[in-house]
């Protein structure tokens, strides 16, 4: 038996989750952006968002897939090495990005003929 969700719940769980999310969110920065934090706090907020970036990044390379697959054959480490060789030559973000994606693609079409199976 398929149970199905008729698509006005789905639509109000949707709607329902962006303003809590937005909520969850807008509250605290405007809370916040009308006190003045000591600098120590503002100084460990500034690393708040490369932390979450640096993980969010590590996952998505190291492990693209739920199952682990061995780093000479993960064409995803050499396009973030790429990324971040341009972005350190250039510091262009728009080049760093499309040198990362255009090297992976190119690795994963090259493994793939070799038969890593990436």
């Amino acid at each position: 038996m398929i149970n199905t969700v008729p698509q006005h719940t789905i639509i109000a769980v949707i709607i329902g989750m962006g303003l809590v999310n937005f909520g969850l969110r807008f509250i605290p920065m405007a809370a916040l952006s009308r006190v003045a934090l000591p600098k120590p706090i503002m100084r460990w907020l500034s690393f708040v968002p490369i932390s979450v970036m640096g993980a969010l990044f590590a996952k998505e390379v190291l492990l693209p897939s739920a199952n682990y697959s061995p780093m000479a054959a993960n064409p995803g480490i050499y396009g973030a090495l790429a990324s971040m060789l341009v972005f350190k030559l250039s510091k262009s973000f728009i080049g760093s990005t499309l040198a990362g994606v255009g090297f992976y693609l190119i690795l994963r079409w090259v493994f793939t003929l070799m038969g890593f199976g990436v």
